[in-house]
């Protein structure tokens, strides 16, 4: 007799709301180390320790660069739709710390993912995510191949533009007038 072939594998999608209820009744916690993308609970990677260096590298570079109508956040909640709630390493995004006590911040002027073994999934789901909800520059610091990804002008849901920067390289961030070092984003 021939085997049934298997059900398929049955998911639900979250919205953003549910999702931070899991989080208030404590189903989830800061052990879990999770994310919500598009519906969807997904893992985030553990950090070693040039991913960390590299994140803090990045928050300490834009913060010299950013006005003062803005101000950097690392590894905090951005609220993108009703159904994602990503994690971003850094973000520059509008306003001041105090207008986000009861809030998660809604858009970024610049989201910055530090890539390692997340390189896949930066590169293809949050890169379209970030196109999606019209964040307008995206970077990757690409600790693989040690190189800055710049992506910029979302579009039909993706961005127009991507450019590879070396470490000799330096970029303007869009809202700033500052050039920085693509080296000062990367660990040594």
């Amino acid at each position: 007799m021939p085997t049934p072939a298997p059900e398929p594998v049955k998911t639900h999608r979250w919205t953003r709301r549910q999702y931070e209820q899991m989080i208030d009744a404590g189903v989830l916690t800061t052990d879990d180390r999770v994310e919500l993308l598009d519906g969807y609970i997904v893992p985030m990677s553990p950090q070693n320790s040039r991913h960390a260096t590299a994140v803090e590298l990045c928050r300490r570079t834009l913060e010299i660069v950013c006005p003062p109508s803005t101000f950097v956040r690392a590894q905090f909640p951005m609220a993108l739709g009703t159904a994602s709630e990503p994690e971003p390493d850094v973000a520059v995004v509008p306003g001041a710390l105090e207008d986000y006590v009861d809030r998660h911040p809604t858009e970024a002027l610049l989201v910055v993912e530090v890539a390692d073994s997340s390189l896949a999934k930066d590169r293809e789901q949050k890169r379209l995510l970030y196109a999606r909800h019209g964040i307008a520059e995206y970077w990757i610091v690409n600790l693989i191949d040690q190189h800055l990804e710049v992506y910029r002008d979302p579009a039909s849901g993706d961005y127009k533009s991507k450019t590879t920067l070396e470490r000799g390289d330096a970029i303007t961030p869009r809202f700033a007038d500052a050039d920085l070092s693509v080296a000062d984003l990367l660990p040594a």
